[in-house]
């Protein structure tokens, strides 16, 4: 009797924002390849999660929300990463909100239909619906002219149904030897998942807007033998966002700084020391060469 054969391929996540992409991979992959926030487009870059099991491989491939904002040059970024993620993948996962179907989804819908590689449809944050009743009428809403090659309700956040979603991505992607080795979960590297982290930390105790505005470089990571030593300089675009980063006497700058290193110590499991500065590069997120100069290639 011949052995089941082993299934690997990528997979692009795609979605408008805020719908949990980012909270899928990072719970399909057991580590935290990128950010999370209750903001909408906190993803800013095209990462991939690796997700090895005795049976396959899947390599997803997260991705900025699609959104219709195109106005900065960050949000032209943005929508490229997240068109681009289709090329060279065997799959399309489109996540949607359970109870929800959006002009932003039908947007994202098109992108998927488009690519012409089967889709995917998983509905996220079912344990938010009390009446479960609700999702079959829902499902076949949704479902009614628009072709998926499975449905998956799901709550990453949970975990809920997450082994089904497992089985059912592997049965639709090709035999395949592994594409990555069995311990590597993500293509970024420490230095880029440091800066995330730090700035997932701008994102969550910041204002509405202002995290928006900020950016994330790594001056120094210095891996001794018993301690990470970091050092970051946080991009603002005017002395007004400066000033409210920094915080009365420095006290955001510190909690800011406190929460960052205490998140980078759990990811690295190492001792970390983390000094922060703050400046200003005026209108760097609308302009394409500072884009560039801060890794968003």
């Amino acid at each position: 009797m011949s052995e089941t054969p082993f299934h690997a391929g990528l997979v692009a996540v795609i979605g408008r924002p805020n719908v949990g992409k980012s909270t899928l991979i990072n719970a399909m992959v057991g580590y935290k390849v990128s950010i999370v926030s209750a903001r909408p487009q906190t993803t800013r870059h095209r990462i991939l999660g690796i997700d090895s099991s005795p049976d396959g491989q899947i390599v997803f491939v997260d991705t900025p929300g699609l959104h219709s904002d195109g106005k900065r040059a960050i949000n032209r970024y943005m929508n490229r990463a997240a068109r681009g993620a289709l090329a060279d993948v065997q799959l399309c996962v489109l996540v949607i909100e359970a109870g929800q179907w959006r002009d932003e989804d039908e947007a994202a819908w098109q992108v998927a239909r488009d690519s012409g590689l089967p889709c995917v449809l998983v509905i996220n944050k079912v344990d938010r619906i009390r009446d479960k009743g609700e999702l079959l009428p829902f499902i076949a809403t949704v479902t009614q002219e628009r072709e998926f090659a499975e449905v998956f309700p799901v709550s990453a956040e949970k975990g809920v149904a997450l082994d089904d979603l497992r089985r059912g991505l592997l049965r639709l992607l090709p035999a395949s030897e592994p594409l990555y080795g069995e311990d590597e979960v993500t293509d970024r590297s420490e230095r880029f998942l440091v800066a995330e982290l730090i700035r997932e930390q701008l994102m969550r105790q910041l204002g509405a807007e202002l995290p928006y505005a900020t950016t994330v470089m790594i001056e120094r990571f210095a891996d001794e033998e018993r301690m990470l030593r970091i050092s970051a300089t946080i991009f603002v675009e005017r002395d007004g966002q400066k000033a409210i980063v920094i915080g009365a006497g420095g006290s955001r700058m510190r909690s800011i700084g406190q929460a960052a290193r205490l998140a980078i110590e759990s990811q690295f499991e190492r001792k970390v020391f983390l000094e922060l500065w703050c400046k200003v590069r005026e209108a760097w997120s609308d302009n394409e060469n500072a884009l560039r100069g801060f890794g968003y290639e």
